[in-house]
């Protein structure tokens, strides 16, 4: 693997824990903010834990632990982890998608965050990312052979890209834009059906990104990931973007 990702040893074999503990809790923290474990849920064991981020239990631990420091879980004696009631302080998001002129202005968001999470997963994936991205892609590839687009397994691709990335900052953006994302992919799914469909070329698009972070190649993920929502939001607007001057 290319890149010095955090899942690789440092010269004289030592690892770098702190690092590997701070992607776990922040991969945990987005999770609990975003709804994935609600109040009182109990989170996944340590041994879980450990085999899902492929990390070691005293990894896990310690990102526990900062949580519970922070007041975001609590831990029951005998039970596990919970996580504790938060107040009810407004979430942070995006207003919704209310004319055309916003899908192209969520392409152009799209574009200043996705190539580079693209290229960062290509830095810093591990077997596991690895697998999540290729899931996906196996979803899209059944739907285009039977003709059809999943808008659902199109955003779980684009997601587990950001999410091999490291970064939790573009897997929160990308679950903050999910609703918005979807608009603009209906459409464009939409757009590729029918007698001339286009399904098999976005597929192909798909694979190109995915064969550039698998194979560690991270300019090359960040180019096929621009022109593939580039080209996605050509398609959707026949090439005739609206004039968004003030």
């Amino acid at each position: 693997m290319q890149g010095g990702s955090e899942h690789e040893p440092r010269p004289g074999g030592t690892s770098k824990p702190s690092g590997l503990a701070d992607a776990v809790y922040h991969g945990l923290l987005t999770e609990i903010a975003n709804g994935t474990y609600a109040e009182n849920q109990k989170l996944p064991s340590e041994n879980e834990l450990a085999a899902r981020f492929q990390v070691s239990r005293p990894v896990v631990r310690a990102a526990l632990e900062r949580l519970r420091r922070e007041n975001v879980i609590v831990s029951r004696q005998g039970a596990g982890s919970f996580v504790l009631a938060r107040g009810k302080a407004p979430a942070l998001g995006f207003a919704p998608v209310e004319s055309i002129a916003d899908i192209q202005r969520c392409y152009e968001f799209r574009l200043t965050i996705e190539p580079d999470a693209a290229f960062y997963a290509a830095l810093r994936r591990n077997e596991a990312a690895i697998g999540r991205i290729a899931s996906a892609l196996d979803l899209l590839n059944a739907a285009t052979r039977q003709q059809q687009h999943r808008d659902d397994a199109d955003f779980a691709f684009h997601l587990a890209i950001a999410e091999a990335s490291n970064n939790h900052y573009y897997a929160a953006s990308m679950q903050a834009l999910q609703a918005h994302i979807a608009v603009g992919m209906k459409i464009h799914g939409l757009a590729l059906l029918g007698p001339h469909s286009g399904l098999q070329g976005v597929l192909e698009e798909h694979r190109a990104i995915f064969s550039a972070i698998r194979d560690g190649d991270p300019n090359a993920a960040r180019a096929q990931m621009h022109r593939h929502i580039c080209s996605s939001r050509d398609r959707l607007f026949e090439g005739r973007l609206l004039d968004l001057s003030l």
